[in-house]
């Protein structure tokens, strides 16, 4: 009993022992085995590690491809606009010893800060050789990469490699965005006033062609309309001449009636003549002119 009682301890502080010098690295780490701050062992493959109970300590990095979106920078370009930037860079660490020595216990967020340190310096150096037109055109890829390239080789001395540098904003300060759209609105108005004009006087001639095409028609209209009654008025004086040939005193007769109808109208038949004008001769006899009627 006593032998048991002392071995039970002893091998629950061998078995402590052993686990707290086992460690795991995750496929997504890579790890640091520390012994008084310096470094004695790199475990970058996943898996199983070893290190000295509560002597040496285990530091963890991530292993993967890390992304760092930067502060907006004011960068004033070889044109002298000014844009605001800012971009986003993608980086993993690739020497775990380098890094540690750079960037000491800060790990990753020291990291991001001395990498943004060298990205935004990099960016205005780039785009301050530039015109503002580059950077809105197609060589703007050309511009990231140059300015991947100019981190890349600063950032190799923090052990980090920088894979991609995209920017992702490129806009005018805020004290020049009302000025700008101020001269783009004003540019538009003088736009659209110069299509109202161009249409008013498009409309216009088309108003003038249209008049004058009005006026031919008409002209032309009332022209064939007088033809057409000179041809009937003439048409009707043959037939009333027919007619007066063939018996003139039927015609003579009818144009009588004709002109009593007219004359002898409601509210207006007060006629002075001489009693023995020719108007009246169908009035003063049924048998018409000729026939003696003593006067009145």
């Amino acid at each position: 009993m006593m032998k048991s009682a002392i071995l039970l301890p002893i091998a629950a502080i061998l078995g402590a022992a052993v686990l707290s010098s086992l460690f795991i690295v995750d496929e997504r780490e890579k790890a640091l085995v520390l012994q008084f701050g310096q470094v004695k062992q790199v475990k970058e493959d996943p898996g199983l590690g070893f290190k000295i109970p509560l002597i040496q300590e285990v530091v963890r990095y991530d292993g993967r491809i890390l992304g760092l979106p930067t502060t907006p920078v004011e960068v004033t370009m070889l044109d002298d606009r000014r844009l605001v930037v800012d971009a986003f860079a993608r980086w993993r660490i690739t020497d775990l010893v380098e890094f540690r020595e750079a960037v000491g216990v800060g790990g990753e967020l020291q990291a991001l800060r001395r990498l943004e340190g060298i990205i935004n310096p990099a960016i205005q150096q780039v785009l301050g050789s530039v015109n503002s037109n580059r950077v809105l055109s197609e060589d703007r890829t050309a511009l990231m990469n140059q300015i991947r390239d100019i981190a890349r080789a600063q950032a190799s001395n923090l052990g980090i490699e920088v894979i991609d540098v995209r920017l992702t904003r490129t806009d005018l300060p805020d004290q020049n965005l009302e000025a700008t759209f101020a001269r783009m609105r004003a540019e538009r108005e003088r736009e659209a006033a110069d299509e109202i004009a161009r249409g008013g006087e498009a409309a216009q001639r088309v108003r003038a062609a249209a008049d004058r095409t009005v006026v031919e028609l008409t002209s032309d209209a009332r022209r064939q309309a007088d033809v057409i009654r000179g041809e009937a008025d003439a048409e009707r004086n043959g037939i009333y001449a027919e007619a007066f040939g063939r018996d003139p005193e039927f015609f003579a007769f009818t144009r009588s009636l004709t002109s009593y109808e007219r004359a002898l109208q409601p509210g207006n038949s007060s006629i002075v003549m001489q009693p023995d004008s020719e108007f009246f001769d169908y009035l003063r006899s049924d048998s018409g002119p000729g026939v003696a009627v003593p006067a009145p």
